[in-house]
């Protein structure tokens, strides 16, 4: 029995610690906005919260409430090891929205570097941070920020399976699906109104659509056997999945209504796992054609398909990163399952974890970290790390198995 479930905030959130640095952080005072209390939430807090989270800064402690309209002493802050500043206001308008306004300032040159005011209904106050976190982030790193995004996964609770869609520090959990069978295998589409999984409420894996803001859903995929493994493409017009209906298992390609089903790889092994390349012109794989299992790689028409993995003999779970360049899986080496991303451009490998148990990677939409399921005292977590391995994060709940991660596209 599943049922299909509104907006109801779960009761535990997700709590994330971090360890690690990126290579060079940059020192950041961020004041507290003036009036913020009127707000149902602490802007500076949560802007604070993800800046620490990326591992790029270090944020200076400041007990000053500073308005962005304020004259502001640069070189003084400059004095006290900021290289940059944050200031800004939080207004409550006639409408009951909360107008947000915030200015990033250069204390080297002495100049401004951003700035931004959004007006916002009082239950975006969050989302309103993390976009100026993402401002921040974007302006002084030089890539896109991914605060503002979501994160979607698995959660067993009892005898209970959860899919549960949560912002991208763990706060703000909405369940989409309740089921006693198992979910899995959750995939957002890549406008961020859907997600696909697989759900065995029919006894058998059956692969769903299913729209986040109407809670509708379709089947996509109910054939013999089993089906599994759904994986948009870039335009979000098609799923690539796994079908067992001839027999083994092999890569498939149905629109994203269910229609038009297409039969891609044609082997006397298992073909499985399949995952659009960013461009949409490839399909990345995993295959148990040369004995063990590999990822290979093919045209996103079929045809002939390259092997791209050598290091290890069992590799699985293949994901590419938004540009294209980097290839996320689990390897099985010494007994341990664990995170390991390839440079495609040079072929260099480097292992990522240092857990055992490691399954489900999942690239943030700027390509800067990866998202996966691992387990800690026999209980499933997700961890976070940047796809350079310096920084690491652990997102534990208090109850409940968490698995199979999938993290969301940047928001309109």
């Amino acid at each position: 029995m599943s049922a299909l479930v509104a907006s109801v905030p779960a009761s535990a959130q997700l709590r994330i610690e971090t360890s690690g640095v990126g290579a060079s952080q940059i020192p950041i005072a961020i004041a507290g906005f003036s009036d913020e209390n009127l707000a149902p939430q602490q802007v500076t807090a949560i802007i604070k919260a993800d800046l620490a989270r990326s591992g790029f800064f270090k944020i200076i402690d400041t007990g000053d409430v500073i308005s962005e309209a304020s004259q502001v002493n640069l070189p003084d802050w400059k004095a006290r090891g900021a290289d940059a500043l944050v200031v800004g206001s939080v207004q409550r308008l006639a409408d009951g929205r909360f107008d947000v306004r915030y200015r990033l300032l250069d204390t080297v040159k002495s100049s401004q570097l951003s700035a931004l005011a959004m007006a916002a209904a009082p239950q975006y106050t969050r989302v309103t941070a993390h976009k100026i976190a993402d401002d921040i982030y974007e302006k002084l790193i030089g890539a896109r920020g991914a605060f503002a995004t979501r994160i979607a996964y698995i959660i067993k609770a009892g005898k209970e399976y959860r899919l549960e869609v949560a912002d991208s520090d763990g706060e703000g959990t909405q369940v989409a699906l309740r089921s006693n069978e198992p979910i899995i295998s959750p995939a957002w589409s890549p406008d961020g109104t859907k997600v696909a999984y697989v759900s065995f409420e029919a006894k058998k894996p059956v692969v769903y659509v299913q729209n986040l803001i109407t809670k509708q859903r379709i089947v996509v995929a109910n054939y013999k056997g089993s089906n599994s493994a759904p994986s948009w493409s870039p335009d979000g017009s098609k799923l690539a999945i796994a079908l067992a209906r001839d027999g083994l298992t092999q890569v498939y390609v149905v629109n994203s209504d269910g229609g038009n089903l297409r039969r891609l790889t044609q082997t006397n092994g298992i073909d499985t796992e399949p995952q659009f390349s960013a461009d949409g012109q490839s399909i990345y794989f995993t295959s148990d054609r040369s004995g063990g299992p590999q990822i290979y790689k093919m045209s996103a028409n079929g045809g002939d398909a390259q092997r791209v993995t050598f290091g290890g003999s069992y590799n699985i779970s293949p994901r590419i990163s938004p540009d294209g360049k980097t290839l996320a899986y689990i390897s099985q080496r010494g007994g341990r399952f664990q995170l390991y991303a390839l440079d495609l451009t040079n072929n260099q490998e480097q292992r990522l974890s240092d857990t055992v148990k490691d399954e489900s990677p999942s690239f943030s939409p700027n390509g800067k970290y990866i998202m996966y399921a691992t387990e800690s005292g026999r209980r499933g977590s997700l961890a976070v790390v940047s796809v350079d391995g310096r920084v690491k994060q652990r997102l534990t709940m208090q109850a409940g198995d968490i698995r199979e991660p999938t993290w969301g596209p940047f928001m309109k």
